[in-house]
């Protein structure tokens, strides 16, 4: 049972349209469609300062108390945040649900995933780290390929063109949906549903 979402990103303006932040542009959908609810910080103390980690807001679905988190740590430090909620919350890795960006895979396709490695993406291997297990749930949103002899930090960090968005915007449709079978059926299930191999 899913009982936390988190979608990784960047803050800041300066990374808001990027397709990097594609995580967060799905949370702050998933808030519009359950009620837009306040979001609440979660700070760690220290003697002499507070370091603002992240946010999230608690939703109902199906019955069900729900977190959906955004953090604040810049993408490759995103499993402090995390780590931090599931553990303050009780919340197991296995009832933990991280989206985010993935540009191996095509623009405006996504895929679940109960567990494995990180695949290269340094938000998603910080939240593995600070979980202490690769057995997390996951969901990928395509927006590859990158071109060929770009770096791909510049690509992602890039935004998207447009006549890329009718794309982003019906995969980031399709991942709100995604992320509320899991809650409401278990990954699995959403699984069956919405990864493209399913339907072959």
């Amino acid at each position: 049972m899913i009982r936390l979402v988190a979608g990784l990103g960047n803050p800041g303006e300066g990374y808001a349209r990027t397709r990097h932040n594609v995580g967060f542009v799905l949370v702050d959908r998933l808030a519009e469609k359950l009620g837009a609810p306040t979001w609440t910080p979660l700070s760690r103390g220290w003697t002499l300062w507070k370091r603002r980690l992240g946010e999230y807001f608690a939703a109902e679905v199906s019955g069900r108390k729900v977190l959906f988190a955004r953090p604040l740590t810049y993408m490759n430090e995103s499993g402090k945040f995390v780590g931090e909620l599931a553990r303050y919350s009780n919340v197991a890795p296995g009832e933990t649900l991280i989206a985010y960006d993935d540009f191996a895979l095509p623009l405006g396709r996504i895929r679940l995933r109960l567990k494995g490695s990180a695949g290269g993406h340094n938000g998603m291997q910080s939240a593995l780290d600070h979980l202490g297990t690769d057995e997390v749930p996951r969901l990928r949103i395509g927006i590859g390929p990158a071109p060929g002899g770009q770096d791909p930090k510049d690509f992602v960090l890039g935004r998207f063109k447009p006549a890329e968005r009718d794309s982003v915007t019906a995969a980031l449709d399709l991942a709100v949906s995604a992320v509320l079978a899991s809650i409401e059926d278990g990954v699995e299930a959403a699984m069956n549903r919405f990864n493209p191999e399913a339907k072959a």
